[in-house]
């Protein structure tokens, strides 16, 4: 007899992504069974807290069975100065929704959604602002997948 995942076996198989940010939070859904994550939103920080009533929405219309953060450290493996506030945001998230919360290495996923946008069109700076957010977010929840997929829940 196989033994299943736990998080195989639920009715959904569905994750949001977070890129944590001062300003802004992107936010990106994905599925454990196609092994795949999309952008989603870009959502505005209010008084540089994440905007808790358009997570809620988020969290009610995709019904996910856990949420992954993207963290920042420096290369050293120390705290960076946003460091210590995308914990908090963990903390917060999982207390708030009683959804496990998983921490993903972020390091250069905004670096990389840039260079992914500007190898493909030519990208004015608004536009830049409204989604490198969001692609980020698919890159952290997309890297968390692929160690899934490796037998790596973390």
């Amino acid at each position: 007899m196989v033994k299943r995942d736990p998080l195989l076996s639920t009715a959904s198989d569905t994750y949001l992504g977070f890129d944590f940010g001062n300003k802004k939070i992107g936010v990106a859904v994905g599925q454990i069974t196609t092994h795949s994550a999309s952008p989603l939103r870009t959502l505005p920080a209010i008084n540089q807290a994440p905007d808790w009533q358009a997570i809620s929405q988020l969290i009610q219309e995709w019904q996910p069975v856990g949420l992954v953060v993207g963290v920042s450290k420096q290369i050293d493996g120390s705290d960076n100065l946003i460091t210590p506030r995308m914990l908090k945001f963990c903390r917060q998230l999982e207390g708030r929704y009683q959804l496990p919360v998983y921490q993903q290495d972020e390091t250069l996923s905004t670096f990389e959604s840039k260079q992914m946008l500007f190898d493909d069109v030519k990208v004015s700076a608004t536009k830049l602002w409204a989604v490198q957010d969001q692609l980020a977010a698919q890159l952290i929840l997309q890297t968390w997948l692929n160690n899934r997929t490796n037998n790596d829940p973390h």
